[in-house]
């Protein structure tokens, strides 16, 4: 063979001539390999990260609360529950109640002011509770090494 004729693939694959693979088509499966597994120990968790996370989670939670009781109260007032509160309340209380309604007691903005207020307190409360779990977690972990964990590759 020439020089030119050595550089150029075969049309066959370039399978050796004299290997033959058995039956024409047929492809044996890779052999599958062994789950991996690690052991792991949670020694320290980084506080920081954990009030970011918790701040951001915890101020979701609080646009949820607002939204929820805003969605309560037109809820309430779309489907006659005021009214039928008012009802209950003239029977029970007769002409001595003075006709209170009370939608004039709890009002759409009160109700928007009270759930922000919560809102903002759940905020607060969350996002300390947790850096606090995780510097109680770190001195935890320093007197008993941490959580172990182990892990496979499925």
């Amino acid at each position: 063979m020439s020089k030119t004729q050595a550089a150029k693939p075969t049309k066959g694959g370039g399978r050796p001539a004299g290997k033959s693979t058995g039956p024409k088509g047929l492809v044996r499966p890779a052999p599958k390999a062994k789950a991996r597994r690690a052991k792991l120990v949670v020694a320290k968790i980084d506080a920081w990260s954990v009030f970011k996370v918790s701040f951001l989670l915890s101020v979701g939670l609080g646009i949820v609360t607002v939204v929820a009781g805003i969605f309560l109260w037109t809820t309430m007032d779309l489907t006659g529950i005021f009214d039928d509160i008012n009802a209950l309340l003239g029977t029970i209380l007769g002409t001595e109640g003075g006709g209170t309604q009370i939608q004039e007691l709890v009002t759409l903005g009160q109700v928007a002011s009270f759930s922000t207020i919560i809102a903002v307190l759940n905020v607060v409360l969350i996002t300390v509770a947790a850096a606090l779990a995780a510097l109680l977690y770190n001195v935890c972990a320093s007197l008993v090494g941490g959580i172990g964990l182990t892990m496979t590759d499925d």
